[in-house]
């Protein structure tokens, strides 16, 4: 079986239960959450659209837009070479070659990101919290998915005006705490801010993620879109996130 050949033994296959599409994660460490897969489904993607995903990790994010969308081709860009390796076999066993590919490289190597053909949208999930946050081992693959040990939000901003066409889109999810950072990283890179939307854990906590997008280039009007609960009064997914989610609450860590 292609499985047998594709996963390995410390590895988990999860079924995305989306056009069959299915993942390769590991049983412990890094494992991919609530955020990619709202970031996933906040992108707007037209059909035949060239894409790139920084911080890919585990692919995850490639993977859904792919399976709801209509694209040309999707490509992550991801600095652990092992995360890299991984994603390629999901690609893989998902026979998605002609759709996804999976580059191991640095995002702050200009001459990589020049060298690839300007794209109609760039989605990130990137590393939320400050380097000097915290008690850090920067060998630890959650370390380095959640600080900014391997690159910055300047980073970001930047390879992501580097990569886009004039108008294109950027699709980002962060923290509202660092909004002031985001919103002026954006204009500082030409990215306007178009639209924002807040996702609370429950209507009575604040919001611990934010959505956003921007425009390369983009005229300065910022619309700001109602908030995102994540659970309803009785500790339910509410409507909205069952609606994203679909059957890919039991597939998820």
């Amino acid at each position: 079986m292609l499985e047998n050949k594709l996963v390995r033994e410390d590895e988990t296959l999860d079924d995305l239960q989306l056009k069959e599409i299915c993942v390769i994660q590991k049983k412990s460490g890094f494992r991919f959450g609530v955020d990619a897969v709202l970031l996933a489904n906040f992108a707007k993607v037209k059909k035949k659209d060239c894409i790139v995903d920084l911080c890919s990790g585990t692919g995850i994010i490639p993977f859904i837009i792919a399976g709801k969308n209509e694209i040309d081709h999707i490509t992550g860009i991801e600095i652990q070479s092992d995360m890299v390796e991984m994603s390629n076999r999901s690609v893989l066993y998902n026979n998605l070659q002609d759709k996804i590919n999976f580059i191991h490289g640095d995002l702050k190597n200009e001459e990589l990101l020049k060298a690839i053909e300007k794209v109609d949208v760039v989605t990130v999930n990137p590393p939320y919290k400050l380097q000097n946050s915290g008690i850090i081992n920067e060998n630890n693959k959650n370390a380095i998915a959640r600080h900014e040990i391997c690159c910055t939000l300047d980073d970001v901003i930047k390879a992501s005006s580097i990569l886009l066409k004039d108008n294109g889109k950027l699709f980002m999810i962060h923290r509202p705490e660092r909004i002031a950072d985001v919103l002026c990283t954006m204009r500082k890179y030409k990215i306007e801010p178009k639209l924002i939307r807040m996702v609370q854990p429950n209507i009575n906590k604040v919001p611990n993620l934010l959505l956003i997008e921007g425009q390369k280039n983009g005229g300065k009007f910022l619309k700001w879109q109602n908030t995102l609960y994540v659970y309803d009064e009785n500790g339910k997914y509410t409507e909205e996130i069952n609606m994203i989610y679909g059957k890919m609450e039991d597939s998820h860590d």
